[in-house]
């Protein structure tokens, strides 16, 4: 039998090579310069640093000495990296506290930003899923939590035994790339973060966030600057009916009313759509009730927007099982910020591959893939297109019940 199988062109340059090369040259050294970063280092350059943190990433390594030994073995390859040069222990343990994660953060948007330039449709996207009906831009805000060590992280210890970092994000739905991130403690609460996540959505966008984000002061400013929103309710909410729409001819429609809540110590909007209905979640039926300030969709557009929201899971859940963000390796917290960013940056490197090569299946085989041949001499995209060819489904997107976590539903 013929094998059929496309193989991937040889490379003058390895695979770890061509992934950095689309950051653009002397942007990092420019943000290190503007950051204060570039002061802080002698022997160990600002762009080794980047490419010692994305490598970490790329191979998921577990502690210092995993990065610093590997890359001090590959150092001839590693050296054809824009002179990129292997850290030492202590050498890389210093630049990940004391230079300002700053300057990961700046180079995250500038890298974004450019691969834009060079794609638009990449950072536009495209319809998905069932929020396919809206021409308007989507925003999706939710958190994650990532477990850290309390005896060696205090910084970040919100309860007596237990320490956490926590990421708030804005993700585009059309895109699936974050929008705004912040790195933080887990010791505030959600909505306390609302208005400074929610900020750049503009006037006739729309926006889906789980009820932790719930402000009713922050939902009315939303509305007054006429951006849609759709979140669940509160249990405790109290309210009046106002008026009681006509009931929907989708039996899964329990309810469709306009509210006005009772509390009024609290600014609050003046009308509220209140929508119940029943969801499939790992196939038994559960009663949902959203809230929304459009008064003018219909009831399955209010239940099929929140169930858009389910895609930040799905995005959450492919960072941080695929990328290094389980093992830190920095206890302070501009190491763990160094590393959350540094790990944003290569999902979109990632992502921008998948996008211009057409990769059709998951994100997850994309990075396997990558993270095999790293020093090899191959042909990125001939590599990417040898495994490829199956035409599988594209597999960013998935079902609610697919988005969580095991253990965590």
């Amino acid at each position: 039998m013929k094998n059929n199988q496309i193989k991937p062109t040889r490379s003058k340059f390895n695979i770890l090579r061509q992934i950095c090369n689309l950051i653009p040259q002397h942007t990092v050294s420019r943000i290190a310069r503007a950051t204060g970063a570039e002061d802080k280092s002698r022997s160990f350059s600002p762009w080794s640093h980047v490419v010692g943190q994305a490598y970490a990433q790329l191979t998921h390594s577990i502690s210092l000495n995993d990065v610093c030994d590997s890359l001090q073995l590959h150092s001839g390859p590693l050296a054809s990296i824009r002179g990129a040069t292997p850290p030492s222990r202590n050498g890389f343990s210093n630049a990940n506290r004391e230079r300002p994660a700053q300057m990961a953060e700046q180079l995250f948007w500038v890298v974004r930003e450019h691969l834009g330039q060079q794609s638009p449709a990449f950072v536009a996207g495209r319809a998905r899923g069932a929020a396919f009906r809206f021409r308007v831009p989507i925003h999706v805000v939710d958190t994650t939590v990532m477990e850290l060590v309390a005896n060696c992280m205090d910084w970040a210890q919100h309860r007596r035994r237990k320490a956490a970092a926590k990421t708030h994000m804005r993700l585009n739905l059309q895109s699936l790339l974050p929008s705004f991130v912040i790195v933080d403690t887990a010791g505030e609460h959600d909505n306390r973060r609302a208005r400074e996540v929610c900020a750049g959505v503009q006037s006739g966008e729309i926006v889906l966030f789980d009820r932790g984000y719930v402000d009713f002061g922050h939902l009315r400013d939303l509305g007054n600057r006429a951006v849609n929103w759709v979140t669940r309710a509160k249990e405790n909410m109290s309210y009046v009916v106002a008026k009681a729409l006509p009931k929907a001819a989708d039996p899964k429609i329990l309810k469709d009313e306009i509210i006005m809540l009772t509390n009024l110590n609290q600014a609050a909007p003046q009308l509220l759509r209140r929508v119940v209905a029943l969801v499939e979640i790992d196939g038994v039926e559960r009663e949902m009730v959203f809230l929304t300030n459009n008064l003018k969709w219909s009831a399955r557009s209010v239940a099929d927007l929140y169930r858009c929201r389910w895609q930040i899971e799905v995005f959450f859940k492919q960072i941080k099982q695929t990328l290094q963000l389980a093992d830190f390796l920095g206890h302070n917290a501009n190491a763990v910020r160094w590393q959350v960013w540094i790990a944003l940056l290569v999902y979109v490197l990632l992502r921008y591959l998948s996008f211009v090569s057409k990769w059709a299946h998951s994100f997850t085989r994309l990075f396997t893939i990558v993270r095999a041949v790293l020093w090899a001499k191959l042909d990125l995209f001939g590599l990417i297109a040898s495994y490829g060819t199956a035409k599988g489904s594209f597999r960013n997107l998935a079902r609610p019940e697919q988005a969580y976590f095991p253990g965590f539903l």
